[in-house]
């Protein structure tokens, strides 16, 4: 009985006990079981439904926003226990492809008081500002509104978020961010825990408060993010007081700031940097001489796109001791650093990423590179360094992007490269290689996706050339290859054939003389460059590519047939070939079209009016070929037509109207038909056109003065060869860009305008473009213009840009040459030549340097040749023939290699060489000048005797016979008496000479 009785409390303990474990466990297997059936607060729920009315919601972000459960909706997450609303992430992660939401923001939001996570990024609310309540949440930790096109002020409210850790305002490249100011930075204060701040792209110049105090007082920052905030300083605060209280900063962004003064001392006492970014900060030398032991913890610096030059060595040198184990990125391309690549870059033993491209560094590959062997990615490019490449690169085995290119290196490519078995990118463009490329180049390279190997055209083409078998496959798969002026193989490369994942495939003159294989218009290729080799044959009449934009040049081949009617091509250049027939009527349907280039063939027929239907077109080059008629006059929709190039044909007519009514027109090119008329005044609309060809026409009229009022941005103007009358208009002096006029052969008549001297572009040295003419980045059209230059048609293109000319040649125009043009002191071609121009050639002639042709004959210039033209030692062309010049040819300098005659002919009054007539010495003349001082002064008393002796000789004779009679009878007598006594000499002495001249005659 008593175990009995001892036996049932013992049970009930112990199924008490059993269901207890069954309790816990059952909580620990499936501990929010209780709360799953639980639906969200309706409060916040109608909350929510009331914020999501406001917004719009074009992609259906929100389409889940309909049942009972909030915390199931998209981006809504809620408290497992109490079920309130605690993260709202509307982040629109599909930016680049979807706009996202917008609209208003409602206040609504504001009964969700547990929400500690707010992310409305990367959405699009059309410059509305930031609301004011967002200030409001006591528990927001997490606030993100970065890149969703807010505009005004950024709301100094959010500084009632006391519990806020992370706060990015970043506005992002986008119209509205251009607004977005701050003009009190006192409320990030009152924010102690922020952990990440950033207010990138918002602008912080007119703030009353110097941008470090606020930012000073948040001890607990780690990340820092002011990039193009148009700081201009980094702080007079940290100047006056070195001390920064950022005991735990990792991360400094400061990039893209205009600062134009040196690096502060108090970034370098951040012990716990990690990553500092101030790259396109305006930053220049020198850099404070600190202690950069601080910087031990360091793991990326940015300082590219500067003003950095040697100074950056000394950084770099200080780095490599304390940081030679924490750096792994270091950026300092586009600087103005300069010398021998430091030996101290070995001694960065995790260095990754290495760019110093963009600067003067010359001598050669330092090998202490090659130590670095955990590098990934090396950027050296558009620097002056020579030499080859060094064997040991082979050893860099972690090598994925290496980029030499726009250097001075030669000799051969070293076959270690191939054993980069990590190299991804591989770009060796513009140095002067040579050799041969074989297989084993490329024997372990079964990464790459990306190699570029362009050759300068001035590099002998023979150079560098590739063996490979016809029968290689090669171990990797490109997606981008491009090679340029070296020697492939005659044959088209055959092992191109196994590369599926090509995009963009560039051949350009590397000695292929082929047909185009039928595999390749297979390929899913966007970019296509086959230019200037001698591929012969017809193209396929359609082909498919599969992408929506794709590029072709098959310009400069020996291409034959009719034009191809390619659908899907964006960007069209069949330029220089052999094409023949019409251009085809179906020409309009091809409405991706871009660009279209077909130049230099042998097309005939009109223009077909299809081609106004081609609504995106923006460049159209049909210039050199056979083409009449007019030009077509329903050519309205081509808004974005900004270049137009039909010279060289059989064209006729007038400009049509359409031309002339889209201001966005930048180069018209018409030169060298038949076309007529006057230049009128609708063509005043083109006021950003910089380059005008209508030279070889048959234009009449005046040229109009608007020229130079509306078209302030001409650079080039071509009228030479019409029918142009009237005075040139002083207001082409305004033109400041202008560095080529070309008015030769018209009918211009008056003077030249006194203002000529004023062009701009004539006083000042330009630069050839050289990143545009190396670099293979494409052009959408090649500027090229046909100007006389040293007596000789000549076609320029990459130079035009640099070209300089005035030519005014063979026109009905008087007075003198201006004073002013002497002031042109880069004008490489001037041209007066057959006007009726008078007065002396300007004296201070020699002050124009850049002066390489003058021709100044067929007018009336007198006077000397001024001694200052020997000065010009650029001049090599030049031509003063048929003039009224007088005196010495000068013989120094330039002039004593002018030994053509002709240069000079019909100037009689010039001496010396190379013309026959010598020139007296100066001492010789001098005694000449007194020789005919004496002489003067004879003949003076010799007319004075003259004078005076004539009429008292006169009358001394005649006045006697007058008054004596017998002497006057005696002198007749004596006269009759003469004469008869010549008569009788006469008849006596002619009878023989004339038997003498018969007898002559007959024996002859």
């Amino acid at each position: 009985m008593a175990s009995r009785k001892t036996t049932v409390p013992l049970l009930l303990v112990l199924l008490s006990l059993l269901l207890e474990f069954l309790i816990v466990k059952a909580v620990i297997i499936h501990p929010h079981d209780g709360y799953l059936n639980k639906a969200c607060i309706e409060g916040e729920r109608k909350a929510l439904l009331e914020f999501k009315h406001g917004l719009e919601d074009p992609s259906g972000w929100l389409s889940s926003w309909v049942s009972a459960d909030c915390c199931k909706w998209r981006g809504v997450d809620c408290n497992n226990q109490t079920r309130n609303v605690v993260k709202v992430d509307l982040r629109n992660r599909d930016y680049l492809y979807s706009k996202g939401l917008g609209g208003e923001i409602s206040d609504s939001l504001l009964h969700l008081k547990y929400l500690s996570y707010l992310d409305l990024s990367s959405n699009d609310f059309q410059g509305i500002r930031i609301p004011n309540f967002l200030g409001s949440f006591e528990r927001l930790r997490y606030l993100n509104l970065s890149n969703a096109k807010f505009g005004g002020t950024i709301p100094p409210h959010l500084g009632n978020l006391s519990q806020l850790r992370y706060l990015d305002l970043n506005g992002g490249y986008s119209y509205y961010s251009l607004t977005i100011g701050i003009y009190n930075l006192n409320w990030l204060s009152s924010l102690p825990l922020l952990k990440y701040l950033d207010l990138g792209n918002a602008n912080l110049n007119k703030a009353t408060t110097n941008w470090m105090q606020p930012v000073n007082m948040l001890p607990s920052l780690l990340e820092l993010h002011l990039s193009s905030c148009e700081i201009s300083d980094f702080s007079h605060y940290s100047d006056s007081n070195p001390f920064v209280n950022l005991t735990s900063l990792q991360v400094i962004d400061l990039s893209y700031n205009n600062f134009n003064t040196t690096l502060p001392s108090w970034l370098f006492n951040i012990t716990t940097l990690r990553d500092l970014y101030l790259h396109h900060g305006a930053i220049r030398g020198p850099i404070p001489h600190v202690n950069l032991q601080s910087l031990g913890n360091l793991g990326t610096l940015d300082l590219s796109y500067n003003g950095i030059a040697s100074e950056g060595i000394e950084l770099v040198n200080g780095l490599s001791i304390c940081c030679n184990n924490s750096l792994e990125e270091l950026y300092l391309g586009y600087n103005r650093l300069s010398g021998e690549l430091p030996d101290s870059l070995g001694n960065f033993n995790n260095l990754r990423s290495l760019d110093l491209s963009y600067n003067s560094f010359d001598g050669p590959f330092p090998n202490s590179i090659q130590h670095l062997t955990n590098l990934e990615s090396l950027y050296l490019s558009r620097n002056s360094l020579s030499g080859p490449i060094p064997v040991g690169i082979g050893n860099m085995r972690r090598m994925k992007r290496l980029d030499l290119s726009l250097n001075l290196m030669n000799g051969t490519i070293p076959n270690s490269i191939g054993q980069l078995r990590e190299l991804t990118e591989l770009n060796l463009d513009w140095n002067s290689w040579e050799g041969v490329i074989f297989e084993i180049h490329f024997s372990n390279l079964s990464k790459l996706e990306y190699f570029s190997l362009h050759l300068s055209p001035k590099t002998k083409k023979q150079s560098l050339r590739f063996h490979v078998r016809p029968e290689w496959i090669p171990p990797f798969n490109l997606k981008y290859i491009y090679i340029s002026n070296c020697d492939v193989s005659p044959k088209f490369p055959s092992w191109l054939k196994t590369q599926k994942r090509l995009e963009s495939i560039v051949l350009e003159n590397v000695g292929v003389s082929d047909t185009i294989p039928e595999w390749l218009w297979k390929l899913d290729i966007n970019f296509l460059v086959l230019s200037r080799n001698q591929l012969f044959g017809k193209l396929p009449k359609t082909i498919s590519f599969r992408s929506s934009e794709v590029l072709v040049d098959l310009s400069f081949n020996r291409l034959v047939g009719l034009l191809p009617l390619w659908f899907n091509v964006t960007w069209l250049f069949l330029g220089n070939n052999l094409f023949s027939g019409t251009i085809p009527l179906e020409i309009g349907e091809l409405t991706n079209l871009k660009v279209l280039d077909v130049s230099g063939n042998l097309l005939n027929g009109i223009i077909p009016t299809s081609i106004g239907k081609i609504k995106y077109l923006s460049v159209i080059d049909l210039s050199n070929n056979h083409l009449s008629g007019k030009i077509p006059k329903n050519w309205n929709n081509l808004h974005q037509l900004y270049a137009i190039d039909l010279s060289k044909n059989k064209l006729s007519g007038g400009i049509p109207d359409w031309i002339c009514s889209i201001s966005s027109r930048t180069e018209l090119t018409l030169g060298d038909n038949n076309l007529t008329g006057e230049l009128f005044s609708s063509l005043q609309n083109w006021t950003q056109l910089y380059s005008l060809d209508l030279g070889n026409n048959k234009f009449s009229g005046e040229m109009p003065k608007w020229i130079g009022e509306r078209m302030s941005s001409l650079q080039r103007l071509r009228l030479r060869g019409n029918m142009l009358s009237g005075d040139i208009p002083e207001q082409l002096c305004s033109l400041s860009d202008l560095h080529i006029l070309d008015l030769a052969l018209n009918n211009f008549s008056g003077a030249i305008p006194q203002c000529l001297g004023n062009f701009t572009a004539l006083t000042s040295m330009t630069l050839l473009d050289i990143e545009n003419d190396d670099d293979k980045t494409y052009a959408w059209y090649f500027d090229h213009m046909d100007l006389v230059v040293k007596g000789q048609d000549m076609g320029f293109e990459s130079i035009l840009q640099i070209v300089k000319l005035i030519d005014l040649s063979s026109n009905n125009l008087w007075g003198e040459i201006p004073e002013g043009i002497t002031n042109l002191l880069t004008l490489g071609t001037l041209n007066l030549s057959q006007n009726h121009l008078t007065g002396k050639i300007p004296q201070t002639i020699g002050g124009m340097q850049g002066l390489e042709t003058l021709d100044l004959s067929c007018n009336y210039l007198s006077g000397s040749i001024p001694p200052s033209m020997s000065l010009i030692t650029s001049l090599n062309h030049l031509n003063l023939s048929h003039n009224l010049l007088s005196g010495p040819i000068p013989s120094t300098n330039q002039f004593s290699t002018f030994n053509d005659p002709s240069i000079y002919e019909a100037n009689l009054g010039l001496c010396g060489i190379p013309l026959s007539t010598n020139c007296s010495t100066p001492n010789d003349q001098n005694h000449e000048d007194d020789q005919d001082d004496e002489a003067d002064r004879y003949m003076t008393w010799f007319f004075i005797s003259m004078g005076l002796g004539f009429p008292v000789g006169f009358w001394a004779v005649f006045g006697s016979l007058a008054l004596n009679k017998s002497w006057r009878h005696a002198y007749f007598r004596f006269i009759d008496e003469t004469i008869d006594w010549l008569h009788v000499f006469i008849i006596v002495n002619m009878v023989p000479l004339k038997r003498k001249i018969e007898r002559v005659r007959f024996h002859g």
